[in-house]
């Protein structure tokens, strides 16, 4: 049977994805995939969830179902997120640094070597020094790209735009000033670029923050860039960090070895919590771990369970919940106040 989470490495992020998992009842632990409206993984053949596959492809939120006494979180997959930055100038590289912070995959497109290299600097997973043209020929775009015009300059502007707005994208923003940023669209209006396109274009970019300085002027547009992503309900708790984690074995005289892990899953929380529903950390049995369940001691919570399931042979997954309202959260100095529950389960590579 297929690895599901090679699946889901080489899914299509364009198509509908969706992770079922019974995390409580009956038949608890049962997986399946399913993309596109079909089932193509299933870890128990012809087994409950298939039964039901009808209902499970109707949610178009994560979040929980119950069938017949099972609870099973479906778990709508979004893409990785993308986010593309033309220009690395003074504001680009705060930019950068907050993309990197909150989880986007960061390309930057910059003409001039020693600025290319500042973006390099900076961390960027990605720098192409190159004419923006030519530089934007290499993005091809997609419903998770997030593109951020912040060049030099309107000439530079436009010729961003003008390929910019060709691509798919879940988000364009270009700096500047009224003056500078009219100019660029008439321009493109009269070279018969679409109007409707044009007036989509977040500009002046970012939230109206009062932004001055560079770093004030990339939270204002990273905070944009994060409350548009939001607006769709999906996880994006399958990062290729974790995926390449869990689908890597351990390296023993060369030959690979496969190794248990622990991926923990917040499925629900009310109240304050520091994490959304579909965030996932993967727990090594010697304590290492991949990501992040919002840090303090509920993820350490979680962590002592996921390690007392790793030393168990007959604990393959559980629903642990960390309370972070009582007296003895105030005792340990958890300042969120909300309750999460968490879906731990045994991995191997």
């Amino acid at each position: 049977m297929d690895n599901l989470y090679e699946i889901i490495s080489n899914s299509d992020g364009n198509q509908k994805n969706l992770v079922a998992t019974v995390v409580a009842g009956e038949h608890l632990g049962e997986k399946a995939f399913i993309t596109a409206g079909k089932m193509v993984f299933e870890s128990a053949k012809s087994g409950f969830l298939a039964q039901y596959i009808n209902t499970i492809i109707k949610q178009t939120e994560t979040g929980m179902i119950d069938i017949e006494g099972n609870r099973i979180f479906c778990e709508i997959l979004g893409a990785e997120k993308k986010l593309v930055i033309c220009g690395a100038g003074h504001v680009s590289i705060p930019i950068i640094k907050i993309g990197l912070m909150t989880d986007f995959f960061v390309s930057v497109i910059e003409d001039r070597y020693t600025f290319a290299n500042h973006a390099i600097r900076a961390g960027a997973d990605q720098v192409i020094c190159e004419p923006f043209e030519l530089g934007l020929k290499k993005i091809k775009g997609d419903e998770n790209t997030y593109f951020v015009i912040v060049t030099r300059g309107h000439r530079f502007d436009q010729i961003c735009l003008e390929e910019i707005i060709k691509k798919e994208h879940a988000y364009i923003g270009m700096i500047g000033s009224k003056v500078r940023v009219k100019k660029v669209m008439d321009q493109l209006a009269e070279k018969g670029v679409d109007i409707n396109k044009l007036e989509k274009v977040h500009t002046p970019i970012g939230l109206n923050i009062r932004a001055e300085t560079p770093a004030e002027i990339a939270i204002s547009i990273m905070a944009e860039i994060v409350q548009e992503k939001n607006l769709r309900k999906q996880s994006t708790g399958y990062t290729q960090e974790l995926l390449k984690n869990i689908n890597a074995g351990e390296e023993l005289d060369k030959k690979k070895v496969q190794d248990k892990k622990v991926l923990a899953t917040i499925i629900s929380r009310k109240g304050s919590a520091p994490r959304e529903v579909g965030t996932k950390m993967l727990i090594y049995p010697d304590g290492r771990t991949v990501e992040s369940l919002g840090g303090g001691c509920a993820e350490a919570d979680i962590k002592i369970r996921a390690l007392s399931m790793l030393s168990s042979d007959t604990e393959k997954a559980e629903l642990h919940q960390v309370d972070m309202t009582g007296w003895q959260a105030e005792e340990e100095g958890m300042v969120c106040g909300g309750i999460v529950e968490v879906f731990l389960e045994s991995v191997s590579s």
